[in-house]
């Protein structure tokens, strides 16, 4: 208990004191700790302010929480909601301490102390509660509760404030773990606007969000979120709704198709009649899934509790079988020797300690019991959309026409799109850049919203676009485009068309980009021996092919939202052990679904909110990170079983054959208790050449 109150005063240091230390006053500390026979990659020397400065920042969770509010923004409220409640905490354990003192001379002060000792226990109350509804019910929790209403029943109120200290600091700590940071409502609508367009008599007028009614008409603008499910009345408009579907490419669409809310306008300008809106339409009906959704983690405590709470009936019974045969001391000795319960304290550090790890390699880690989960992993699932291909697009091959050349209609087409902001624009450009291609400046520009723009250079009229901004311009397409359309359709690309003067020049393919870490990371996980699957709202054959390139056995396209939640679960009922990797709303549900999820930074709020495990550098980089400080984690944790089990094993054994005290236990268990906390935070110490400073 002694180790607890001191990282409970250095950690209350920290709140009180909120100056850190000056940087010239750092470098006259850091004093370098020579580190024999080194591990591979690992810190040839141990740097003890460093060292110092991280086991602080992995209990108080600094690093974590800049990594969230780099997330979301949101999150500094809730922040500084915590701070203010751990400094009220503080407050109020002094208060009832000092409640307590009073009450040894006053009697007249027992009663608050009391009740001020209950309130500082409430966080443990809550977590045996939750405990027992996961069908956990003898917990070292439950016995530090005994111990403190037995403490307040037998006038011992002083020590009982300690204790309460000592139970809240402990609770916050696996609050912090097995809690995730955001358990708030899934809101897919959080990037709609406040306010909307909308058309009333032939004239547009903006009105707040919740008073669209059905039957309205919506008028989106390029660059806009379509904020409700409905049919285009006017208009042609390009819209990227992978976040939604999953498809790959964006879909040109006009008057009488259906769009979706939460969905991107991309170009066009259109007038939407209103079907569904809020909480009635297809992205709200995923959220509402979504929150019924029962997800695999919640049942889950941290393996330390679970292994000290495994062990209190192997001691109550040693103590109670020692009580006739030797007597009430030697019973006692036994029940102080509190063999393996150390893992309790040590498990959540051992997390905290990790988590660290992780954040400064930026990875977030929302829910520490991922650390478990990640040991038990067999089968990884990837989405295809938007998890192993780029926003960015890539300009494939090129279809030339008539008289002209490659480099000719690459020239023309870069200079159109010249300063365009659209992915396919760069897509374009970089391919002419690729190429070492002069631009021509063009002379005028003028657009077509919904179908392509068009240009005037060097006296020839560009236009670039779809097929059917040319056919409206008058140039005819030739019936050789059947064959490219249709194998185009089938590879899962869109077609972009330039047209100079009144004839068709050139026809781009363009194509998803792959990630460039992504073949890396798949024979990374094939090595580990794991099942690997992709999963995408695509249609079959790009989907086929992405999977064929990567060396992907196991596939399926063309998967709704809820089916591939179903996917999953599918998988899970077949005895495996998922890891889903997604990125958009449409692989929410999934995320849930799966024992381990796996987001990154710029996925749509669905996702990164849902998942455990957030790539902040918005790559799949780390993956093969987080399965290596999985591993690491393990050896660590079967190194604090045994230093948890060891000395108990000494104290019963000498209380039966040495005549061991009560002392003797308690000293031997604070000694393993120091020899544990030193493992716990030797991956700070051999990790440090990851260390940067903020």
């Amino acid at each position: 208990m002694l180790i607890e109150l001191t990282v409970l005063c250095a950690g209350s240091t920290y709140w009180l004191n909120k100056k850190r230390p000056k940087k010239n006053l750092i470098q006259l500390l850091s004093v370098p700790v020579q580190v024999k026979n080194a591990p591979h990659k690992l810190s040839s020397s141990v740097n003890v302010i460093t060292l110092l400065k991280d086991i602080k920042n992995s209990v108080m969770r600094d690093e974590r929480e800049q990594l969230q509010l780099a997330l979301d923004p949101r999150y500094n409220e809730t922040l500084e909601k915590i701070q203010q409640q751990t400094r009220r905490n503080l407050q109020l354990s002094l208060g009832a301490i000092g409640l307590a003192l009073l009450s040894r001379k006053f009697s007249i002060f027992i009663i608050p102390s009391i009740f001020a000792i209950i309130y500082l226990f409430r966080n443990m109350f809550k977590i045996i509660w939750r405990d027992f509804k996961k069908g956990h019910y003898l917990s070292t929790l439950l016995i530090s509760t005994m111990l403190l209403l037995g403490l307040i029943i037998t006038g011992q109120v002083v020590l009982a404030s300690l204790l309460a200290l000592v139970g809240g600091f402990f609770a916050t700590l696996i609050n912090r773990i097995e809690v995730n940071t955001q358990q708030k409502l899934i809101t897919i609508f959080s990037d709609h606007p406040s306010q909307v367009w909308l058309l009333r008599d032939g004239v547009e007028i903006q009105l707040d969000f919740e008073a669209i009614q059905i039957g309205d008409v919506v008028i989106v603008n390029a660059g806009e979120i379509i904020p409700v499910d409905g049919i285009i009345q006017s208009g042609t408009a390009q819209i990227d709704q992978h976040i939604l579907t999953g498809e790959s490419q964006p879909v040109d669409k006009s008057t009488g198709d259906s769009v979706f809310a939460s969905t991107l306008l991309l170009s066009g300008r259109i007038s939407v009649q209103v079907e569904t809106s809020g909480e009635d339409s297809v992205a709200a009906k995923i959220g509402r899934i979504l929150d019924k959704t029962q997800s695999y983690k919640d049942t889950q405590i941290i393996r330390g509790r679970e292994v000290a709470n495994r062990f209190i009936p192997v001691t109550m019974g040693l103590s109670a079988i020692t009580l006739p045969l030797l007597g009430a001391k030697p019973a006692v000795t036994i029940l102080s020797a509190g063999l393996g319960s150390s893992m309790a304290f040590l498990g959540p550090i051992s997390v905290l300690s990790y988590l660290q790890i992780l954040s400064r390699n930026s990875i977030l880690v929302k829910d520490g019991r991922v650390f478990e989960l990640l040991r038990q992993v067999d089968t990884v699932v990837f989405d295809k959309t938007g998890t192993l291909t780029l926003e960015q697009p890539t300009l494939g091959k090129i279809h030339v026409f008539g008289d002209y050349s490659e480099a000719i209609v690459l020239s023309y087409a870069a200079s159109a799109e010249y300063r365009q902001p659209h992915p396919i624009a760069k897509a374009i450009l970089a391919r002419a850049e690729e190429e070492q291609l002069q631009i021509p400046k063009p002379d005028s520009a003028s657009y077509a919203t919904g179908y392509g723009i068009e240009v005037t250079v060097d006296g020839l009229l560009i236009r670039v676009g779809s097929a059917r901004f040319l056919q409206r311009e008058g140039i005819d397409l030739p019936d050789t485009l059947n064959s490219i359309e249709q194998q185009s359709e089938s590879n899962g690309y869109s077609l972009i068309y330039i047209g100079i003067n009144q004839q068709l020049a050139g026809v781009f393919e363009i194509q998803p980009t792959l990630r460039p870490e992504a073949k890396k990371v798949i024979e990374y996980l094939k090595q580990r021996g794991l099942k690997l699957y992709i999963i995408s709202g695509d249609h079959e054959e790009p989907t086929r092919k992405m999977a064929q390139s990567l060396g992907i056995d196991d596939y399926f396209s063309e998967i709704l939202p809820e089916n591939k939640a179903e996917l999953v679960n599918g998988l899970r009922q077949n005895g495996r052990f998922v890891c889903f990797v997604g990125d958009g709303i449409n692989d929410a549900i999934a995320l849930k679904s799966a024992q381990v999820s796996v987001s990154i930074k710029g996925a749509s709020s669905a996702a990164t909110d849902t998942a455990q495990i957030v790539f902040m550098d918005s790559t799949l980089n780390r993956l093969e990170k987080l399965f290596h400080l999985a591993d690491d984690f393990e050896g660590t944790m079967k190194s604090n079983l045994a230093i948890s089990i060891i000395p108990g094993v000494i104290t019963i054994s000498g209380a039966y054959l040495l005549h061991f005290g009560v002392a003797a236990g308690l000293g031997l268990f604070y000694a393993g208790m120091i020899v544990g906390l030193g493992n716990v935070f030797w991956p700070l110490a051999k990790n440090q050449d990851n260390y940067y400073d903020k």
